[in-house]
């Protein structure tokens, strides 16, 4: 995981040096040369804190109680009318969700870390010399790669993602709002997972998730 992470931040930091060249000729094309919101492209890096659960049928695996996990990731946005502040955005993010609760009096918790891609449509609105309230809607698409169930009154661990617990595919909505000053972001987002990510055929797992994030746009 710690590669993992590394490799994230490497990329980030690499992409502000290749998005540099065209900033000054982007705002200009764009017809708002005072204007954030105006460049034809955007890289951004991530970091923040998800407070997740878990809707399941399954008594055993229904993690109604908030579990917190981290956040971060590089995202990318493109101008998709020269003369509107529409952007698509997406990125790539490892992401921690999850549940806990009790069944039949015995503690449980669960972990599910996802690399997950988002894919959104955002509005820059601009206020004051060189800020935008930026609202967004979209849905996002994720892969787990690991965590694991712990059952405290068996004393057991085992693989989040194996047979008897929860698939690796998530998919769902998400939506929120970002605020941008020069080029300091924060947002706050929720995710409404739409795929079935419980491995019985007769019960269904629902991820829920609300984010907040902050990072910088270049």
């Amino acid at each position: 995981m710690k590669k993992l992470l590394s490799l994230l931040f490497a990329v980030a930091f690499s992409m502000p040096m290749c998005a540099q060249y065209g900033w000054h000729h982007a705002r200009t094309a764009a017809g708002f040369p005072s204007a954030r919101y105006a460049h034809d492209a955007y890289f951004g890096l991530r970091l923040g804190a998800g407070f997740a659960t878990v809707n399941s049928d399954d008594r055993q695996l229904d993690g109604g109680s908030t579990k917190t996990g981290l956040n971060v990731g590089i995202a990318a946005g493109y101008q998709l009318i020269p003369s509107s502040p529409l952007y698509f955005e997406t990125g790539l993010y490892y992401t921690e969700k999850g549940g806990k609760g009790n069944y039949e009096g015995k503690k449980f918790s669960y972990n599910l870390n996802y690399l997950e891609l988002p894919l959104l449509l955002k509005y820059a609105a601009p206020f004051a010399d060189r800020g935008t309230v930026q609202p967004y809607v979209g849905g996002y698409l994720a892969c787990g790669i690991g965590g694991k169930v712990k059952d405290y009154g068996n004393r057991q661990a085992f693989s989040s993602f194996d047979d008897n617990y929860f698939k690796r595919f998530d998919g769902g909505l998400r939506l929120g709002c970002g605020v941008q000053y020069d080029i300091v972001y924060a947002e706050a987002a929720y995710e409404f997972g739409l795929a079935n990510i419980c491995n019985d055929s007769f019960d269904t797992s629902h991820n829920r998730c609300f984010y907040l994030n902050v990072g910088v746009n270049f």
